[in-house]
């Protein structure tokens, strides 16, 4: 049976309004007594009531997490930092998965909202961003994870994309590649704009170019991928070199060139991006770009938290630099 405030003051010898006052941090009482009184709490595994925090207007040590698919191990990692760093702190986490549709979005922030959760993390992609307004009308905490809004004055906590479309690029110039292609995520992204463009201009700084069709879009997932790859490594002039903005992408890749009977990386190198669990488990396993997962977590809960404690703080912005793990899916052009 769950303890109850009675419970924990009957237990405690003291009135309920005291147990009140420690739950919030009130009232003049001794350190010996609060003390005291947290302990049985403990014991007795005393959960204070977040719908009731939610009636008075309190916090509800609540924060809302919005990612595309819960099931992409980027996000499933990206969510179990947030939770192992909101946990850290006292608060608790609702997750949604919003396939990257607006509508959904704007369903799970006015359900969010109506469970009164303290602050929100956007690590979804978004056309409209005006589904945001609300929030900050009644100014809720935002951070945006890996995404990048200009026109909003919320939380970011990214990584340098530019750099890691680049990093990719020279990777796979050093190794002799000069047929080369990018495989995107939806081009309306953020990060996978930046991560063309990096790649873009380290492939043009040695006096290559990128035509339209070495530039292809899926969605993010490994089907969407291996189909779109499936048609493009079937072309006489096919690349030798892939880039795939995001990890699952790259695993597509390479079931479609095993499927064509292409050795990698003897016929084609592939390059993802993330540096999820997988990317290390895939035959054979997978060059990547590593972003530092853990620590957008980490730093969007910071943020979040930061400001429920001082609203005065002006929105932070901070920038995280990718790194390439060197594995054994690219090798030395063949041709």
């Amino acid at each position: 049976m769950k303890a109850t405030i009675y419970d924990i003051a009957r237990e405690a010898g003291v009135s309920i309004a005291t147990v009140s006052q420690v739950i919030n941090g009130k009232g003049k009482i001794s350190e010996k007594r609060r003390a005291e009184v947290m302990e049985i709490m403990e014991r007795l595994n005393y959960q204070p009531s977040a719908i009731a925090a939610a009636l008075t207007g309190k916090q509800t040590y609540t924060l809302g997490l919005l990612v595309p698919d819960i099931s992409n191990p980027y996000f499933a990692e990206l969510a179990r930092a947030v939770e192992d760093r909101s946990r850290q702190l006292g608060y608790s986490v609702v997750i949604c998965s919003t396939d990257n549709k607006d509508e959904r979005v704007e369903r799970y922030l006015n359900l969010l909202q109506q469970k009164r959760v303290d602050g929100m993390m956007i690590g979804t992609g978004i056309d409209n961003a005006e589904i945001l307004s609300p929030l900050l009308q009644q100014s809720i905490p935002v951070a945006l994870i890996a995404r990048h809004m200009p026109s909003l004055s919320v939380h970011t906590v990214a990584i340098d994309d530019r750099l890691g479309g680049a990093l990719a690029a020279q990777h796979l110039l050093e190794m002799g590649h000069t047929r080369i292609a990018v495989l995107s995520e939806p081009f309306k992204v953020s990060s996978s704009q930046e991560r063309i463009r990096g790649f873009r201009e380290a492939v043009e700084a040695v006096g290559l170019s990128l035509e339209p069709w070495q530039i292809r879009e899926s969605a993010a997932d490994l089907n969407s991928a291996k189909k779109e790859m499936l048609v493009l490594l079937d072309e006489a002039n096919r690349p030798t070199g892939i880039f795939c903005c995001n990890d699952m992408q790259a695993i597509g890749a390479l079931q479609a060139a095993k499927e064509l009977g292409l050795r990698v990386p003897e016929d084609v190198s592939i390059i993802g991006f993330d540096n999820t669990i997988l990317a290390s488990v895939t035959n054979p396993p997978l060059t990547t770009v590593a972003q530092p997962i853990e620590d957008l977590g980490r730093l969007a809960v910071d943020l979040l938290i930061d400001e429920l404690k001082d609203d005065r703080k002006p929105p932070q912005k901070i920038v995280l630099k990718p790194e390439l793990v060197i594995r054994e899916s690219t090798g030395v052009a063949s041709v």
